[in-house]
Order: C-alpha cells, then sequence, then structure tokens
C-alpha cells in the first residue's frame, strides 16, 4: 500500500488541509465587503488586540525523533528523568519506573514498523531511515501554571492523534517555563501506510490550536508568526540553545561557587560563527549583513500588511486599536542580522573592558 501524507491542524474547531501561506495571517482572515472593503470579524479584532498587546506567545516545535527502537527508548527515559516521572500514555496510563521506557515501545510494537531494519548509514552520511516517532515540545512563557499547561497539552494530543497514532507525554517544571514533552507514533495504528508527516503548515495550525486550548484554560497565550511581531531572529536548535543557557548559568554563579566546578564546554558551533565575525571585523573582508536584504523585504511586506489592517480598523470605528497597531509597527526592532548583532555585542564589549585595561596599565609597577 502507497505511503499516504497526513496533514492535521484545527482551524477554530474543524480540521483543515487548506494551506494559508501569507505573511499576515490576520489579513487574510478578514473578509472583503461591498466595494473590496477588508473587515475584520470579532475573532480577528481579538487576534490583533492580543498580538499588539504582546500577549505571550506559545511555543510548538519538533524536537527531533528516534529512527530506532534504541533512539525511542533513550528519549523516553531521558524525558522521563530515568523513572522519576510519570509518562502519561494515549491510553490513560501512567508509566514510571527504570522499564517504562521499554513497556512503552513495546506496546507500541515499533519493530513492526517498515523502516526498522533498514541499516545505518556509515559514520559521517546522513540518516536517511525514517523516523518511528516525532518528539515534539508544547511550551508556555515562565509564570504560566503549570498543571495548566498539561491539561492543555492532554486536548492538543488527543484531538491531534487519539485513535489514530500512539502518543506518551510527561510535564517538565524543572526550567522557568513549563513545558510537555509528547512522543508520537508515526505510522498509524490501524493504516500502517499512513505516515504523520509535519509540515511548516501542520506546525504552524498546532500553534494557534494550542494557544487557543491554554486560552480556554484560562491563561492568556497568542500565536503569530515571529515575523509578523518584528522578530527575524530564528531560535537555536536545542543543543546550541541548551549549551547557551548552561554558560550562561556558570558566569551567573559567584566566584566562590565556580570553585569545583568545571566550566560547561562552549558550543562549537556559536564559536565558530564569533570567529567569522572577528575575522571580518579584523580584516574589514566578508559581510555582516548577509540575508539582511531578504529579511528587509520580508519587514516590508508585515509593515504593508500591518498598515492595511490599520487603515481597515479606523473604517470600521476601531480608531483607538489602530493606532496601537500603528504605535505597535513603529517600536519593531531594526532589521539585524546575527552577524551583525554579534559584532555589535563585541564592540560593547570591548568598550567596557577599555576602561579595566587602563586602569591596570596605569596601576602596574614600573621598571627603570
Amino acid at each position: 500500500m502507497p505511503e499516504q501524507t497526513v496533514r492535521l491542524g484545527r482551524s477554530r474547531r474543524g480540521f483543515t488541509d487548506a494551506p494559508r501561506d501569507v505573511t499576515l495571517d490576520i489579513v487574510s482572515y478578514g473578509r472583503r465587503g461591498p466595494g473590496g472593503t477588508l473587515r475584520f470579524g470579532a475573532d480577528q479584532i481579538a487576534q490583533i488586540q492580543r498580538t499588539v498587546g504582546r500577549t505571550p506567545e506559545v511555543m510548538v516545535k519538533v524536537s527531533g525523533g528516534g529512527r530506532d527502537i534504541g533512539g525511542v527508548e533513550a528519549h523516553l527515559r531521558y524525558i522521563g528523568r530515568h523513572g522519576k516521572l510519570e509518562l502519561e500514555t494515549d491510553e490513560g496510563l501512567a508509566q514510571q519506573g527504570r522499564g517504562a521506557a521499554k513497556e512503552i515501545t513495546a506496546d507500541w510494537q515499533l519493530e513492526l514498523c517498515r523502516s526498522q531494519y533498514k541499516p545505518r548509514p556509515a559514520q559521517g552520511q546522513k540518516d536517511m531511515r525514517a523516523k518511528l516517532v516525532h518528539n515534539i515540545v508544547l511550551s508556555m512563557p515562565a509564570g504560566t501554571p503549570p498543571e495548566k499547561v498539561l491539561a492543555a497539552a492532554r486536548v492538543f494530543a488527543r484531538e491531534n492523534f487519539a485513535l489514530q497514532y500512539r502518543y506518551a507525554m510527561v510535564l517538565h517544571t524543572d526550567q522557568p517555563h513549563p513545558h510537555v514533552h509528547l512522543v508520537v507514533k508515526c505510522e498509524h495504528e490501524f493504516e500502517p501506510g499512513k505516515r504523520l508527516y509535519i509540515r511548516k503548515e501542520t506546525l504552524r495550525q498546532w500553534r494557534e490550536q494550542f494557544a487557543a486550548l491554554m486560552r480556554e484554560q484560562g491563561v492568556a497565550a497568542n500565536a503569530t508568526p515571529r515575523q509578523v511581531r518584528g522578530q527575524m531572529r530564528k531560535p537555536y536548535r536545542d543543543a546550541i540553545h541548551h549549551r547557551l543557557r548552561a554558560l550562561r548559568a556558570f558566569d551567573q554563579l559567584p566566584l566562590s561557587d565556580r570553585t569545583g566546578h568545571r566550566p560547561p564546554k562552549t558550543s562549537t558551533f556559536m564559536r565558530a560563527k564569533l570567529e567569522s565575525v572577528l575575522q571580518a571585523l579584523q580584516t574589514k573582508r566578508g559581510t555582516l549583513d548577509a540575508g539582511k536584504e531578504t529579511m528587509q523585504r520580508t519587514r516590508q511586506e508585515v509593515v504593508a500588511g500591518w498598515h492595511a489592517i490599520a487603515d481597515a480598523l479606523r473604517s470600521q470605528g476601531q480608531a483607538e486599536l489602530a493606532d496601537r497597531v500603528e504605535r505597535f509597527v513603529a517600536r519593531m526592532p531594526a532589521v539585524q542580522t546575527d552577524a551583525q548583532r554579534m559584532a555589535d555585542r563585541w564592540k560593547d564589549t570591548e568598550r567596557s573592558r577599555a576602561p579595566e585595561r587602563a586602569h591596570a596599565n596605569s596601576s602596574g609597577p614600573r621598571v627603570r
């Protein structure tokens, strides 16, 4: 049986496959009235209010996925903190203990998946084996009640995967932002030829759905593309993010507490990126604004979209909200590449260190 691609998502209260590939979703939601005038309904106005009011944004991301049973079990052990936390399954069971990961993979019959016995790639080659599971993270900003994040995640998983794709989840509260790790089997439970593929549009719909579920829990939550909010910087991958967080945590320790603690390893990716920036600054060769032109075009499209929204709001008698939209656009940060941002930080650091160097040189012993 040929494989079928399933695209899941929720628009309002129903599932949809319809793509929405526009920079500013809010404009696409508005209805054209007589004479082609753009008009917004109550839902769209609420979305605009949340966005310009900088309501906390939900995060839904795919953090990877195991391509063999050993990898799946290792991830389940990791998110279960090696038996300390309960893994909640799609059947409502709570699996805990060191053997929980093995019990779940056995129950899911991953050994019967068609991709399971494909050979591992040679060292240095890309792993082209199909995933057995998707690792998904549902997260909210710091201060969000963890039990409400878990309640919304339960509904999210049930509406998207129940009776189709096996799944297990666990709540983590060891970081400031509460988040749920959700592991979903890729093969359909009753139609092995049907696999779950997660597209960009799928993630977009999932974010909107999870935000709506958090609002049902009484928590202010929003889901808009980062470009719409004026954020052009892409988030780092998990491994880089965790390494940077560990370095920041170590730097914030008092000097007395650092003794006896080995400093975390630096991120090789960030070190290489910084070295490239420093070389460009020292040699005046290379460029720090690669990709900036594309970013500026995106920003222009976003700004034009917001201005269209402001005009439409005024025509509907929403002058105050239109003014808030224009203030929101005016406060968007300037477009800047990662390399430019790193270069500015490096220059600021060097300027702050200059007085210390000058003081050290002036107070040092003179040699006659």
